[in-house]
């Protein structure tokens, strides 16, 4: 990529660099096995980018059957984005974005997914700004979401099927 970094699907030997972007980057961790059971899933969502030769962010998605966020009580198949960190060095370059659009790629081919939605905290507007200009629209507020007591916003969008994202 012209960006300066690449991304590509992670492997097994990326596990302890992703989970020290997690730890560095963000308050929710999680456990390794955790990890492993995500990309033993849903392996072609779970993305590494990498930029001056080591991994700089990630996204982990899994795939869920469950009703859409965006048309009441119609069953889908949701890619659920359950993380996504960027390191601070490298934020602000794209890499978020192009984590996003690829897993909104992967999912619907990969898993037939036909919409997208993450949780992201209210007070983090430079995502909620991102997420927005992706095309997700806030369809709820989860209050007390985050463990140290903050709202989330659950935002979703569309993906896949006639004349969504490819």
């Amino acid at each position: 990529m012209s960006q300066g970094f690449t991304l590509r699907t992670f492997k097994g030997e990326d596990l302890n660099r992703v989970m020290a972007i997690n730890f560095e980057c963000l308050p929710e961790n999680y456990s390794s096995s955790f990890y492993r059971e995500l990309f033993s899933r849903f392996p072609e969502t779970f993305v590494v980018a990498e930029a001056d030769g080591e991994i700089q962010g990630y996204i982990m998605c899994r795939v869920e059957r469950g009703f859409s966020k965006l048309r009441n009580l119609s069953p889908a198949r949701l890619l659920h984005v359950v993380s996504i960190a960027v390191r601070e060095p490298y934020r602000r370059k794209g890499i978020a974005k192009a984590l996003m659009l690829e897993t909104m790629k992967r999912g619907p081919a990969s898993y037939e997914a036909t919409e997208c939605y993450l949780e992201v905290r209210v007070g983090n507007e430079p995502a909620v700004k991102l997420y927005e200009g992706l095309g997700f629209t806030k369809t709820k507020r989860n209050y007390g979401y985050y463990l140290d007591g903050e709202d989330a916003w659950v935002m979703s969008l569309s993906i896949g099927g006639k004349g969504k994202l490819q």
